[in-house]
């Protein structure tokens, strides 16, 4: 199998306990359509948890879990993460190359932090990126709005073009899984 794979960042229950973030529902809604067309396409899952010991987000713990509305299916792949960037100290670059992937669709929260950082580090991995400009969210914060936020980086992460691969914000109705 080669070509693209879905990569959901990061959408887990303890990380909007306090407060949803911006669009949630409509950027919710806009992943699950991405995962049923990314299964339709029999193209890969992945999604990528973040974990801390000692804290809401602790390894199975009920804040590490996916966000209801969301769910791994058995033959989805699951990456736990401990940094913003989905490649350091994980197995993800393996389980793309075990894969054939070349092309990654990503999604998910947060914007600034670990969706940024995601993007950048595929990039560096030589892999082709499909941001999902539509479908990554984040939190206001006191010197920006969430949508401002999101809308930088959209326009940061498309302009770079050092890494020799593209990086291209694309809308979710958009993305085409075919390879």
């Amino acid at each position: 199998m080669s070509g693209s794979a879905l990569l959901i960042i990061d959408m887990q229950q303890g990380l909007f306990a306090d407060r949803l973030p911006d669009d949630y529902a409509a950027v919710l809604q806009r992943l699950r359509l991405l995962y049923q067309a990314a299964r339709q396409a029999q193209r890969p899952v992945i999604f990528v948890c973040h974990e801390a010991p000692d804290s809401v987000l602790a390894y199975q713990s009920p804040g590490w879990q996916l966000v209801e509305g969301l769910q791994c299916a058995t033959d989805d792949l699951l990456v736990r993460k401990t940094t913003p960037d989905a490649f350091l100290r994980t197995d993800l670059h393996q389980l793309l190359q075990q894969h054939q992937i070349t092309r990654l669709v990503i999604a998910g929260y947060a914007s600034e932090f670990c969706v940024d950082t995601t993007v950048r580090s595929a990039a560096a991995h030589g892999y082709a990126v499909d941001l999902v400009a539509d479908s990554h969210t984040t939190h206001d914060k006191p010197h920006l709005a969430a949508a401002q936020i999101r809308a930088h980086h959209n326009a940061t992460l498309g302009a770079v073009r050092s890494f020799g691969v593209p990086i291209r914000p694309v809308p979710a109705a958009e993305v085409v899984f075919a390879d």
